[in-house]
């Protein structure tokens, strides 16, 4: 093996050394611990109680290595930001973004990694009222309406969720499209091969799903 091809390893070596040792780590708690932690930080965020915090403290120990609690795969919304919708430190959160909060094998690389090198307890699924993705879902389904670039290929992954929020009424169809969304992400990473499902099936993780209300900054658990 090349130098420069040990020197890609490194970092992914020492945090698989680091997960294995939990006993020794700030983010070595259980899954309902982490979720518990999740939850009182939303809860301070909502109520606008969240904790005084100086950004700039601890930068340069993080340089050296990150402990994070929570995956967190999101959507891009830029209305949601889940540091300050949990309430959580820097290097708290391993976040990944996309529209709609879709599982792609990309995002599925970086959960991996996030489980099984940094010791992350828990994944969850945050999608959020008046998503535009799952909108724009719903109107291809009842409209036939056309999307641009590479859209039709990330809403497609969502129209499954709309299609069963559909089978319960056109009521308030949206919600419970968002709401059917997040819950397919979750069964889709609880059954990823060949790290989470493991993980998974081990209870060395969680994987739950939330719903970001806009309006109130709340987080309900799907």
């Amino acid at each position: 093996m090349t130098v420069g091809a040990m020197a890609m390893l490194t970092p992914w070596v020492a945090g698989l050394a680091i997960a294995e040792e939990p006993s020794v780590v700030p983010n070595a708690i259980n899954p309902g611990a982490a979720l518990k932690r999740l939850m009182e930080g939303n809860s301070r965020y909502a109520t606008n109680t969240a904790n005084q915090r100086d950004f700039s403290a601890d930068r340069a120990a993080r340089v050296k290595s990150q402990f994070p609690i929570a995956a967190i795969l999101s959507c891009a919304d830029s209305r949601v930001a889940p540091e300050l919708a949990f309430d959580q430190n820097p290097g708290d959160l391993f976040v990944m973004r996309v529209a709609g909060n879709v599982i792609s094998p990309d995002l599925l690389a970086s959960l991996e990694y996030g489980v099984k090198f940094l010791g992350v307890p828990l994944v969850m699924v945050l999608g959020h009222t008046n998503c535009g993705a799952v909108s724009a879902a719903i109107n291809v389904l009842q409209n036939n309406d056309a999307l641009p670039g590479h859209l039709p290929g990330l809403i497609s992954s969502i129209k499954p969720a709309v299609t069963r929020a559909k089978k319960s009424g056109n009521d308030d169809l949206l919600n419970r499209a968002i709401a059917e969304n997040v819950n397919l992400q979750v069964v889709q990473l609880k059954s990823s091969s060949p790290i989470v499902d493991k993980l998974y099936a081990a209870k060395k993780i969680d994987i739950v799903g939330g719903v970001y209300d806009l309006k109130t900054g709340k987080i309900s658990l799907t």
